[in-house]
């Protein structure tokens, strides 16, 4: 494990979902590695908590994909592989196009400027090189456009597959050649959805969800 382990106590939370939301932000950050053991012992040591809920995080880890349970050996981080990169990516592709088309129903001046307001901040966060914060801004121009569908239900698949969504964004962020694409990308987006253009939208986003898979393939072959 790089680093030590600290437990964010949030009041608010019960501790279940305190340690649940450390040992993923370790995972996602690249703190815990793939392959790396969990050990309820050791984890319960090092975040001063009892084995119960190191356990019940291990499960909910285990059903986002981040932990895989190895016959005789437990639980470890997954390793990332290409099968189940095109999995998900193959349905954010089709949910992204989903997105656009109605979003483009629903095109106001302020939801545009909104977008080109989350850009904005996107940019800024690349200046920050932390990768977390590049991918959060991602998702907050992502959220936009989910929210101008008007359809709660796409807006609730969206946000459950959001964590099994969020490992390979922070993975394709890490290589800083893709961020400039992704300032063109996004502000292609925003040009399709002022002009309330559907097919060529659904094609920016589509093409947007394909480089991220061919680059994430490149980081996988290295």
């Amino acid at each position: 494990m790089k680093g030590e382990l600290k437990m964010d106590v949030n009041e608010y939370l019960p501790l279940r979902d305190v340690v649940f939301n450390t040992l993923r932000q370790a995972i996602l950050r690249g703190e815990m590695e793939p392959g790396e053991r969990l050990m309820e012992i050791q984890l319960a040591s090092k975040l001063g908590v009892s084995r119960t809920p190191i356990r019940e995080a291990i499960r909910k880890l285990e059903l986002e994909g981040l932990v895989v349970m190895i016959p005789r050996k437990g639980a470890e981080v997954a390793h990332i592989t290409e099968k189940d990169m095109r999995d998900v990516l193959e349905v954010r592709s089709t949910l992204e196009e989903l997105a656009v088309t109605l979003a483009c129903k629903n095109v106001t001046p302020e939801r545009i400027q909104d977008l080109k307001t989350a850009n904005k901040v996107f940019e800024s966060s690349i200046v920050s090189k932390d990768v977390v914060n590049i991918v959060d801004a991602d998702v907050s121009f992502h959220d936009i456009i989910y929210s101008m569908t008007n359809n709660q239900r796409l807006i609730q698949i969206i946000n459950n597959l959001r964590e099994q969504m969020y490992r390979y964004r922070l993975e394709y962020v890490k290589d800083a050649r893709t961020h400039s694409i992704l300032i063109s990308e996004h502000n292609d987006i925003i040009k399709q959805l002022a002009d309330c253009n559907v097919d060529e939208a659904k094609i920016v986003v589509r093409q947007h969800i394909n480089n991220q898979e061919k680059g994430i393939v490149r980081l996988l072959n290295k």
